[in-house]
């Protein structure tokens, strides 16, 4: 089954599984098998004033629509971009007296859509809305009580004068929007921001280790090329060579977790049992779990209570990063790390979390030598665990190239970033703003190493020099938040 712009990909049914997606021609990595714009998407509650409510991008100053004063855009291109769908919307707060939280205003975008093209298959799509899964009836007690809240929220919010819905329809969309809504992040794909419901998506189902990623474009108004240069939209990339009649795969969390934890998540937030490779085998667990080798192995006991303090002083370290207390973090870095070195292996996932944490706050701090050796032993064990093309990896590079760059190591800073490019060159494609970023340091670094094998001495004084002259560069603020993830669940 195809249809408009879909033609290289088909839906099929699988014992156990449900619906998923099959390649109809072959893909090599970094291959877009397709884009795919919203059906409906919403910005967070919390960041509704600071992102273009069209195209979901981060940006100083908005244009306030004047009738509710809620939406804001980037420019009029946007703000007249959004009036189809902001146009309901719009005069619904304006009589409800007050925007309604994202949820409500998601399914509200979605029910305004069906009342002008039918709940039938819309352009492009290859499922209908009334087809999504919704998993209501797989809800505990808690999200059962949170549907009943929504759904009377909802209910408030709605206009008289509109189509009007069942309370079995409202709940399958509040469903849908729990277990297929997926995470939309700012230009720079470090922030979530928003969340939005792309059906096409929705069919592919999960693999701990999977052969596609999804990227969030935010798209582009200035270059009127075609819709989908234009337009915000998700695109599914290929990350190894595909041949026609494989399934399409994407993972739904983060693979730098144990095989039994990843398994959990996935059950309690998607409601089914990963049968995947990676957890039948439980691959990549030993390295996870990793221990110092050699002839003082540490015993048991020692490696037991080592990972419990680790899972103490991750604890007592979100807690201080969200206070802002950096230079309390760094300490409580160190001294895990101090703890941790003798007994945990290089790959160990709570070795390699402290390791993070201590290169970016101590980036953050200028103190950029220090940092760089912590990011350097982090992408190490990354290496050996990730998929070679994830795009949590390229990032995680990417930062440590950075970081050797600041702290004058040009030759690892300049390798770094080199590899970083070719990792988000496939998982994120040349004309994201992250690879553009990239390309452009990439190119500085380059024209630094030459200049360093030349003359070691004149770089490190023209470094000195350029140093004195500019005003000393401030990393980002470390970021409490995880990565993205990619489909987004309440909590």
């Amino acid at each position: 089954m195809t249809k408009g712009g879909m033609e290289s990909v088909e839906v099929f049914t699988t014992e156990g599984k449900g619906r998923g997606l099959k390649a109809q021609k072959e893909f090599l990595p970094g291959d877009v098998i397709f884009a795919e714009p919203a059906y409906a998407a919403v910005v967070f509650d919390s960041l509704t004033h600071v992102i273009c409510h069209t195209c979901f991008k981060r940006q100083e100053r908005l244009h306030r629509c004047g009738q509710c004063k809620f939406a804001h855009y980037c420019d009029r291109t946007c703000q007249r971009a959004a009036w189809l769908n902001h146009k309901n919307e719009c005069s619904a707060i304006k009589r409800h007296g007050k925007a309604p939280t994202e949820n409500i205003r998601l399914a509200a975008r979605i029910l305004w859509k069906i009342e002008r093209e039918g709940s039938g298959l819309s352009e492009g799509c290859l499922v209908s809305i009334d087809e999504l899964q919704n998993h209501v009836d797989s809800f505990g007690e808690e999200e059962k009580k949170e549907l009943r809240t929504d759904v009377e929220s909802f209910l408030e919010f709605w206009p008289q004068h509109c189509q009007q819905f069942g309370m079995q329809f409202i709940s399958h969309i509040f469903g849908v929007i729990s277990c297929n809504g997926f995470t939309l992040s700012d230009q720079r794909g470090l922030q979530a921001v928003g969340v939005g419901i792309f059906p096409n998506l929705c069919q592919a189902n999960h693999d701990c280790w999977p052969n596609c990623t999804v990227v969030f474009n935010n798209g582009n108004h200035e270059a009127v090329r075609s819709m989908f240069h234009t337009q915000m939209r998700i695109e599914l990339r290929a990350l190894n060579k595909i041949s026609p009649g494989d399934e399409l795969t994407v993972s739904y969390v983060d693979f730098l977790n144990l095989s039994e934890e990843r398994r959990k998540q996935l059950k309690k937030q998607y409601y089914f049992d990963c049968t995947c490779e990676h957890c039948k085998k439980q691959l990549k667990d030993d390295l996870m779990l990793a221990v110092k080798a050699g002839e003082s192995k540490p015993s048991a006991d020692t490696v037991k209570e080592v990972i419990q303090l680790s899972k103490d002083t991750l604890e007592k370290i979100n807690k201080a990063r969200m206070e802002g207390h950096y230079h309390e973090v760094v300490k409580l870095c160190r001294d895990c790390l101090t703890k941790q070195e003798p007994v945990l292996g290089d790959t160990n996932i709570y070795l390699l979390r402290v390791l993070s944490i201590a290169s970016e706050v101590l980036s953050y701090l200028q103190m950029f030598e220090e940092a760089a050796d912590y990011a350097k032993r982090m992408v190490d064990g990354y290496l050996k665990i990730y998929h070679p093309n994830n795009a949590q990896l390229g990032m995680a590079v990417m930062r440590a190239g950075v970081t050797h760059w600041h702290a004058g190591l040009i030759e690892a800073g300049h390798g770094l970033i080199c590899k970083a490019y070719a990792i988000l060159l496939i998982t994120h494609g040349p004309s994201h703003p992250i690879t553009k970023d990239l390309e452009v340091m990439r190119v500085q670094t380059e024209m630094e190493l030459r200049m360093f094998q030349q003359n070691e001495f004149m770089y490190y004084k023209m470094r000195e020099a350029a140093l004195k002259n500019q005003k000393i560069q401030v990393m980002p603020e470390p970021s409490n938040e995880n990565a993205p993830s990619l489909f987004h669940k309440k909590e």
